[in-house]
């Protein structure tokens, strides 16, 4: 004998299905199991999937309510300390550096210097060569 599939005929005028909470329970419990994902589990009720992750929502909240005593806590916004005086690259440095491991001194023709490190950003510092070179 073959299975026919359900097939739900609604001839009211009102279009929207009313699900009771059992079936929504059903259809959110089932969608919480392994190997199955929420998109089957909503195809084959018949139902868009964002109104199974709303009932889910809905349903989870119920039976996890907030805490009690969740208040919010208090913050202190605390100026941010000022940023260093910029570097004058036109001048060229006086003191000796210590050298650090993966830093690049680059020397332009104006006998500015320019220091980067390892992690320097490629096209940024490309970008950076071009303004100074073009004085």
């Amino acid at each position: 004998m073959t299975k026919v599939p359900r097939v739900e005929v609604i001839t009211s005028v009102e279009r929207r299905r009313r699900w009771s909470r059992s079936e929504k329970e059903r259809l959110v419990a089932a969608s919480f199991e392994d190997g199955v994902t929420a998109a089957e589990i909503a195809r084959d009720a018949g139902i868009h999937v964002s109104q199974l992750f709303r009932w889910r929502k809905e349903l989870c909240q119920a039976v996890t309510p907030a805490p009690e005593g969740t208040a919010l806590v208090p913050i202190e916004v605390v100026p941010v300390a000022p940023a260093p005086d910029p570097v004058d690259i036109s001048r060229p440095a006086r003191t000796r550096v210590r050298r650090q491991v993966g830093t690049i001194e680059i020397e332009l023709a104006s006998g500015a210097r320019l220091r980067v490190d390892r992690d320097v950003d490629a096209d940024a510092l490309r970008r950076v060569l071009d303004v100074l070179g073009g004085r």
